[in-house]
């Protein structure tokens, strides 16, 4: 089993960008399942319908979340409507619309897709994303055998704690919500592939995706500043390709793809 899991996808240049690699990268790799973190695709934060269907078109299979899930009402409904193939944070507290896992089936397989979302420097107080694992790995039927996690989170040591955490019990801990790809995928001691972030979809000479005029500008006078991102110029894709052993559920590689392309 051959999984393709794209970074946060930001704004239109981002969407943009996936419909311009994404169909090269599954003709090269030939994934059995793409996974995409969608959170931001609309102009930076939450999903719309007409967005996430231009996304889904271009070859992306699954999305997951995590903070800005539910900052659009239209992107509400699709986590409301089981037919739409989403999940949002399954440690988000309350009692809210869409699932935090899913089972999909992937030809004969079966594929356990689960979303959690860090604590640590996050706006939002959530339930402990390790204590919320051990509830939904006993919930998972034996027949399941693999399972990745998006663990969207702001701190590094979290999102590595989690990783030796879900070790040997997990095919996959993937890092979101940074933006930033980073340079550590690699298989842990028991067989988990693991990577702390896969990056992003969106404007290479950005901050994280926004503007870097108006980012910079936020960081000298401290005043608040919507979502800004460019229209035009060169964006980045970041992504991570895994081996999975069907049978076994055990990762056997991860590799980063990057990708650059105008848009």
């Amino acid at each position: 089993m051959k999984i393709l899991f794209l970074g946060d996808i930001v704004g239109k240049p981002g969407r943009m960008a996936i419909v311009q690699v994404l169909p090269g990268w599954k003709k090269e790799h030939d994934p059995d399942v793409v996974i995409a973190n969608g959170e931001n695709m609309a102009h930076g934060s939450g999903f719309t319908i007409a967005g996430f269907e231009e996304v889904q078109k271009a070859g992306v299979d699954f999305f997951t979340s995590g903070n800005h899930w539910p900052r659009k009402e239209e992107g509400m409904m699709l986590f409301a409507n089981k037919k739409y193939p989403v999940i949002r944070p399954a440690n988000w507290p309350g009692t809210v619309p869409g699932d935090g896992y899913r089972v999909i089936e992937v030809g004969a397989t079966k594929v356990a897709i689960i979303n959690l979302i860090g604590q640590l420097f996050m706006r939002e107080q959530h339930n402990s994303p390790f204590y919320r694992l051990d509830e939904i790995l006993g919930a998972l039927p034996d027949s399941v055998k693999i399972k990745i996690v998006d663990f969207h989170g702001e701190a590094t040591s979290e999102k590595a704690g989690f990783g030796w955490y879900a070790d040997g019990r997990v095919s996959a801990v993937v890092g979101t919500h940074t933006h930033v790809p980073t340079a550590d995928a690699r298989l842990l001691l028991e067989g988990t592939a693991f990577v702390t972030d896969v990056g992003m979809a969106g404007m290479r000479d950005s901050v994280i995706g926004d503007s870097r005029v108006n980012r910079v500008q936020q960081f000298l006078d401290q005043m608040p500043r919507s979502h800004d991102i460019d229209d035009h110029g060169i964006a980045q894709v970041n992504a991570v390709v895994i081996e999975i052993n069907a049978k076994t559920g055990t990762a056997s590689s991860i590799a980063r793809l990057d990708a650059e392309v105008e848009v």
